[in-house]
C-alpha cells in the first residue's frame, strides 16, 4: 500500500513538471512575441531626436557633474566647443576626484570664457554622489534651460538646436535623449548593447511623450534637459537624492506633476562611451540593474530568466509532446529564431550599432545578463554596491 502511495505521489510529482514546463515555455514564447511587438512599434514610430537647425538665443546651462574623469571630459569639453549653439555657459563641479579632472577643466576655462569648475561640498547624509553634484550644479546655473549631460557624452553639431526645438515644439518640462553607445573593446560590445536591447524591447518609447501615466517612464541620466522654471519649482534631484535610478523616478515625478517629458534616441547628434572593459561594465550595470525594476528581486529574476535560459523550457520533452507533428516543431523553432533576429536586427538599427557585431554576440550578452543578476544580487545581499569608490544605498 505505501508503494501505491509513493508511486501516486511521485506521478502527481510528475504530471505537475510536464504541465509547469509546458506552461513556462508558453509564458516564455507570448513575452518573446510581446518584446518583438514592442520593438517593431518603436521601430514603425522611430522615436529620433528630430534634427533642427532653427536658430535660438536662449541661454542654456551645460551642467556637468565629473567624479574622476580625466580621461573622459576632454572629448566633452572639445565636442561643446565645437558645438554650432553659442548661447551657453558650461559648470563642471568637481565631485572630489582623485585624479587630474580639475586640472583638465582649469586648462580647458583658461581658453574658454564660458566654462568654469566648481568644487563639490562633502556629500550630505541621505544623498547618492550625483545626484548630490546635480543639485549643486542647478544653484549655479543661469539659464533658461538646464542641460545636464555626463562626463563621459560627447555632443555633436546640431545637438543644443534640436533638443531645443523638440522642447518648444511639444512644451516639455523635460526631455531625456537617450546617447548613441561608443565601443571599441570587445567586452564593451559583449555587454553595452544590453541597455538599448532591454530599453527598447520593453516600452513603446513615443508613448513616454503620449501616455500620462507616470508608470510609463523612461530617461537616460547621460542627457536630461530642463526648463528651468520647473526644475527649481519641484527641485526634482532633491527629490530624487536617495534614488539609484534617478532618471525614471525624475520623469515620473515630472508626469506626476501633470508637466510634459519626453524620450528619444540620440540620432548621432550625442554618444557616449560609457565603458572601457568587460569588467567595467559588469560592475556599472550590475548597480542599478535590480533598481530598474523597481528593486524587486523576483520581478528583475523574472525578466532575466525569460530572455536567457527560459528558451530552454523549448527543448522539453514535456513541451515536445504537445507537437504531434514534426513540421508543426520545425515552424514553432523557426518563428522564434525569427523572433530572435527580428528584435536584435530592429534594435541595433534604431540604436546605430553594427547589426552584425551584435547577432555575433548575442549569446554572450544573454549569459552576461545572467552574470548582471547574479553580481546584483550578491551586492544587495552583503551591501557591498559601490560606484567610483562610494557606497550605494538601496532601500
Amino acid at each position: 500500500m505505501q508503494y501505491v502511495d509513493n508511486k501516486i505521489n511521485f506521478d502527481i510529482i510528475l504530471n505537475y513538471i510536464h504541465s509547469s514546463l509546458i506552461s513556462i515555455a508558453i509564458l516564455v514564447y507570448f513575452f518573446l512575441f510581446l518584446r518583438f511587438l514592442i520593438t517593431l512599434s518603436n521601430f514603425i514610430t522611430k522615436p529620433y531626436l528630430p534634427f533642427s537647425n532653427q536658430p535660438y538665443t536662449d541661454l542654456v546651462s551645460i551642467l556637468v557633474p565629473a567624479r574622476n574623469e580625466a580621461l573622459n571630459i576632454p572629448h566633452l569639453l572639445e565636442s561643446i566647443r565645437q558645438q554650432d549653439y553659442s548661447h551657453y555657459e558650461l559648470i563642471i563641479l568637481d565631485d572630489e576626484s582623485s585624479d587630474e579632472t580639475a586640472r583638465v577643466v582649469l586648462d580647458f576655462a583658461a581658453s574658454e570664457p564660458r566654462c568654469r569648475l566648481i568644487a563639490s561640498k562633502p556629500l550630505r547624509a541621505g544623498w547618492l554622489g550625483k545626484n548630490w553634484a546635480c543639485y549643486q550644479l542647478a544653484a549655479y546655473a543661469s539659464g533658461r534651460y538646464l542641460l545636464f549631460i555626463d562626463a563621459d557624452v560627447q555632443v555633436f553639431t546640431g545637438f543644443i538646436s534640436s533638443a531645443l526645438h523638440e522642447i518648444k515644439r511639444k512644451k516639455l518640462s523635460l526631455l531625456s535623449v537617450f546617447n548613441d553607445q561608443s565601443m571599441i573593446t570587445a567586452g564593451e560590445k559583449m555587454i553595452v548593447p544590453l541597455m538599448h536591447y532591454i530599453l527598447l524591447t520593453l516600452l513603446p518609447l513615443h508613448l513616454v511623450y503620449r501616455v500620462k501615466n507616470y508608470f510609463v517612464a523612461a530617461a537616460s541620466g547621460q542627457c536630461m534637459f530642463f526648463e528651468k522654471e520647473a526644475y527649481q519649482q519641484h527641485q526634482f534631484h532633491k527629490q530624487a537624492k536617495s534614488k539609484v535610478v534617478e532618471d525614471i523616478f525624475i520623469m515620473q515625478l515630472v508626469k506626476r506633476n501633470a508637466l510634459k517629458g519626453a524620450s528619444c534616441l540620440g540620432n548621432g547628434l550625442i554618444r557616449c562611451r560609457m565603458y572601457r572593459s568587460y569588467i567595467e561594465g559588469i560592475a556599472g550595470f550590475s548597480k542599478n540593474l535590480m533598481a530598474g525594476f523597481g528593486n524587486s528581486a523576483w520581478a528583475t529574476s523574472l525578466f532575466v530568466m525569460a530572455v536567457t535560459i527560459g528558451y530552454f523550457s523549448f527543448f522539453s520533452s514535456a513541451f515536445l509532446s504537445v507537437f504531434t507533428n514534426s513540421t508543426y516543431l520545425y515552424l514553432f523553432y523557426s518563428s522564434v529564431l525569427f523572433l530572435i533576429l527580428g528584435i536584435r536586427i530592429m534594435v541595433s538599427a534604431l540604436s546605430n550599432q553594427n547589426i552584425f557585431v551584435n547577432l555575433l554576440f548575442h549569446p554572450v550578452q544573454m549569459a552576461t545578463i545572467l552574470l548582471l543578476l547574479a553580481v546584483s544580487v550578491y551586492k544587495r545581499v552583503t551591501h557591498s554596491n559601490r560606484w567610483k569608490g562610494r557606497l550605494i544605498f538601496t532601500k
